[in-house]
Parts: C-alpha cells; sequence; structure tokens
C-alpha cells in the first residue's frame, strides 16, 4: 500500500491540489458566466441540480463506504482483505448506477419538460445517464486511493481530470455551443462526462499495478450495506431536497414583487456567490478528505486518545480559518463581485454569506469527522430534519422576502444541522465545547472588520483585516506560543502527528 506519511503531509498535498482545483473551477464559472450571462447560469444550475441528484442516487454511498470499509481493513492489519473490499463495492456501485441510469434515460422527456421546464434539454438528461457508471466507479477508486494512501497518485489523476474536463468543455464552448444556453449545458456534461472516463482507466490502471496480497474470500456485503445503505438515504435525501429546492425557488421567487428576473436572480446566488464563498474551503477539504479513513483506523484499532485529539485540533482549525477567511470575503465582498463579474448584487450577497463561513467550514469538518467514527445515522436523522425545514421555509418566505427569504432560510437551518452535529461530535468523542476560544475568536473577528471597513483601497483593507485579526487572536491568547511550537514541530519533523 505504500508507506504511510502522517495526516499532516497528506493534508498539505490535498490542500495545495484542492487549490489548484478550485482557483481554476472558479475562474472557469467566471468565464461561463462572462459566456452565457447570469440567465443562462441559472438554467445550468437547474440542468446540474437534477444531474447531481441522479449522481448521489447512483453512487449511494458507495465513495466513503469504500474508503470506510478499506480503512478498517487497514487498521486491523488485514490488507489481504482490501482485494474483497474493493470488488464487493466495484459490484454494488455497478448495480446502483446502472438502475439510475436506465430511470435517467427512460424519464429524461418528463424531467426535461416538467422538472427543467426547457423541454430541449431532454438529450442532456439522457447524456448524463451515460456517465452514471462511469462517474460512480470512480467513487469508488477515489475512495480506495484515500484509504490506501495513495494520496499523490489521487492528487495528480485529478489534477489532469479537471484539466482535461475544462479544456474539453471550452473547447465545445467555442466552436459549437456560442452564446446558447441550452448547449452550453450540454458542454459542460459532455466535457466533464469524457474526463471521467478519462480518470477511471487511469485509477483501473493504477491499482492493477499494485503488489497487493490477496488472502481467503470474506464475506462483505452485510458490512457494505450497513455502511452505505444509511449514507445513500442521507446524501439522496439532501440531494433531492437540495433539487427540489433548486427548480422550486425560480418559480417562489416568479411570485415576488421584488425580483425582476427570477433565473438570474438565482443564477447570482448559486452561480456566482457559493463558488467565491467556498473557494477558501479548498484548504480544508484535504483535511476533512482525510480525517473520514483516518477516524475510522483510529476506531479500529481503539485509539480514543488520538480521537480525542483529532477532534478537537481539526475544529480548532476549521474555526480560525473560517472566522480569518469570512472576515476577508465580507470586507472584499463587493471589490471581488465588480472585479469577478461585474455585478453589484453578487457583491451584497457574498457580505451577507460570508458571515456564515466559520459555521459552513466547522460543519464540513465536523460531518467528514461523524462519517469517519461511523455515525452515519445519525447524520440520516439530522438531514431529515433540516432538509424538511428548508423546503417548508423557503415555500413561504421566496413569494414574500424573494432573495432574503432565500437567505434566512439557508442561515437557519444550517444552524440547526450544525448544532446537532457538533452536538454529537462532543458526545461520542468526550471533548467539551470550548467556548472561550469561540467567544474570543468570534470577537477578534468582528473588531477586525469594522476597523479595516475604514479603508478605501481593497488590496490596504483585506492586509488590514488579516494583521488586525492574527493581532487580536495573540492578544486574546487564542494563538499561544505552544500553537507556534506545534506549527513548528509539523514542518520540522515527518514524525509529529496533526
Amino acid at each position: 500500500m505504500g508507506k504511510k506519511l502522517p495526516i499532516f503531509y497528506n493534508a498539505l498535498l490535498l490542500t495545495g491540489v484542492n487549490l489548484v482545483l478550485r482557483f481554476v473551477s472558479t475562474g472557469f464559472q467566471v468565464y461561463l458566466s462572462g459566456k452565457i450571462g447570469a440567465t443562462g447560469i441559472g438554467l445550468l444550475q437547474l440542468v446540474l441540480s437534477v444531474g447531481g441528484l441522479a449522481m448521489t442516487a447512483a453512487i449511494a454511498g458507495i465513495r466513503t463506504a469504500t474508503m470506510y470499509l478499506t480503512a478498517e481493513e487497514l487498521g486491523k492489519k488485514r490488507p489481504e482483505n482490501v482485494r474483497w473490499v474493493l470488488s464487493g463495492c466495484i459490484k454494488y456501485s455497478l448495480i446502483c448506477s446502472g438502475f439510475v441510469a436506465l430511470i435517467l434515460y427512460f424519464g429524461a422527456h418528463l424531467i426535461a419538460t416538467q422538472w427543467i421546464g426547457e423541454p430541449e434539454t431532454v438529450n442532456i438528461v439522457r447524456m448524463y445517464s451515460f456517465f452514471l457508471p462511469v462517474n460512480c466507479l470512480c467513487g469508488v477508486m477515489v475512495g480506495y486511493f484515500m484509504a490506501a494512501n495513495r494520496i499523490g497518485t489521487l492528487s495528480a489523476v485529478e489534477i489532469l481530470e479537471q484539466f482535461c474536463s475544462i479544456g474539453l468543455t471550452v473547447g465545445l464552448l467555442r466552436f459549437w455551443a456560442g452564446g446558447d444556453a441550452v448547449r452550453a449545458c450540454a458542454s459542460v456534461v459532455l466535457g466533464s462526462g469524457m474526463s471521467a472516463c478519462f480518470t477511471l482507466l487511469c485509477l483501473l490502471y493504477l491499482q492493477k499495478t499494485e503488489n497487493t496480497v490477496s488472502g481467503n474470500r470474506i464475506p462483505i456485503r452485510n458490512r457494505l450495506l450497513k455502511t452505505a445503505v444509511p449514507l445513500a438515504l442521507a446524501d439522496d435525501l439532501k440531494s433531492g431536497i437540495s433539487t427540489t429546492e433548486n427548480l422550486m425557488v425560480p418559480k417562489r421567487l416568479a411570485m415576488c414583487n421584488k425580483v425582476g428576473n427570477p433565473l438570474a436572480a438565482f443564477g447570482v446566488v448559486c452561480g456566482m456567490v457559493f463558488p467565491i464563498l467556498m473557494f477558501p474551503m479548498a484548504v480544508l477539504f484535504g483535511l476533512a478528505e482525510l480525517l473520514i479513513p483516518e477516524l475510522a483506523r483510529c476506531s479500529a484499532a481503539g485509539s480514543r486518545q488520538r480521537i480525542h485529539y483529532l477532534a478537537q485540533r481539526s475544529l480548532r482549525i476549521a474555526l480560525l480559518y473560517g472566522l480569518l477567511f469570512g472576515g476577508i470575503l465580507f470586507v472584499l465582498g463587493d471589490d471581488l463581485c465588480i472585479a469577478l463579474y461585474k455585478n453589484r448584487d453578487a457583491g451584497v450577497h457574498l457580505r451577507r454569506f460570508a458571515i456564515l463561513a466559520p459555521m459552513l467550514y466547522c460543519d464540513a469538518i465536523t460531518d467528514a469527522m461523524i462519517k469517519g467514527l461511523g455515525q452515519q445515522t445519525a447524520s440520516v436523522r439530522y438531514n431529515i430534519i433540516t432538509s424538511g425545514l428548508d423546503v417548508l421555509f423557503l415555500f413561504f418566505l421566496l413569494p414574500q422576502y424573494g432573495m432574503e427569504g432565500y437567505y434566512y432560510s439557508f442561515l437557519i437551518t444550517h444552524i440547526i444541522n450544525f448544532i446537532l452535529s457538533v452536538r454529537r461530535l462532543l458526545r461520542i468523542t468526550g471533548n467539551l465545547m470550548p467556548v472561550a476560544t469561540v467567544l474570543h475568536s468570534a470577537l477578534a473577528a468582528v473588531i477586525s472588520v469594522f476597523l479595516s471597513e475604514v479603508l478605501i483601497n481593497p488590496v490596504l483593507r483585506g492586509g488590514a483585516y488579516i494583521l488586525l485579526f492574527g493581532s487580536l487572536l495573540s492578544l486574546f491568547k487564542v494563538l499561544s506560543i505552544e500553537d507556534i511550537r506545534w506549527i513548528k514541530n509539523l514542518i520540522r519533523k515527518k514524525g509529529s502527528q496533526l
């Protein structure tokens, strides 16, 4: 399986890769916005929402299940069983993705006319169905390589996939789609699907070249179903509700007198604001991805002290990181959106959502740790509660309050979900909520925003916020000499642990 590096160094590698991929993806989103406009971006979001729902249903929790089960076998020092885990996961993926692909193909006309509201997208929906099994098998292989600690190999393949996808899509947009929104959507789906085929071939080849030990066949079905089915239910529910929301939002916004172009308003938030808001998350995605197999191995080995330490340190990192970049996005929101999209409304929305960045970033880390500790059933319950509330709030708030209603629904449901998730994590790890750290960090961020806002130049404003925030964290003793020493040890000693 290769030499195991400390989680810190793997996190650094994934962080660099995620930053590159997120930067390229955000730049591509800006390119698309200029190519097809806010209305075209809104239509693209509707098409991708339907495709995302089909993808979630087809993948049926198998990516995380592969990662979890593989890491569990490795944590129990049974590498000879990994082959049978991977074989069972591939069979499960082919069955689920094939079934969903058939539904998507034969229901394409109904989906295009009744759900998306654009009959010309029927061929795009059918195109999506052809690539479903390929994308799902990619999920299996990614989960395997993550658990087997092949981070460098996986990172290289993912970078090639991203550039392949964007290259194909840009070519189709330039020489075929032009400014047509429907053809632009088809270009995105086709470019992404072809690059997924390339990725799958690469990962299968790399896995075959490994000198893996093979033991006697072991029963895997019950363990696989126990792990994957709760994840599938949670993901399907969340994606189903999300798709329902996306399809419902423009229709309910049309009932609001404050909104002139519902599809454009929806496209501004989902296609312009959210990519910028989640761009800094690329740094934390590396950590989140590694926490699932790492905690699964620790749980299998009974390393309670290691679990306690990882939970405490990871939440602290996510909180400070979220406050840092949430503040930066808040003070620079208008300037960023005008520079990237020439859209002032996007800047207004970005400043609002930037306030939620600390909670969103912490929630991503919390969700990864819960999955790594085998708490999939709890995740299902939380998603049922918050997703149901989200649809309810949007249905009643959008006609009266427009996009402000969208924001308040997003705010309330994400707060509830985060509270439930972090409460569960603290209970199973035995950690305590660091109330003083949270309050002092939040106060430092608020003061830094207030003082830096007086500067007119955006570069000076952003730099002032970073300097003030760091200084106040030291003043409030949130960042201590011990933290600085810890960082130095991570850099200097390869044996140090996150």
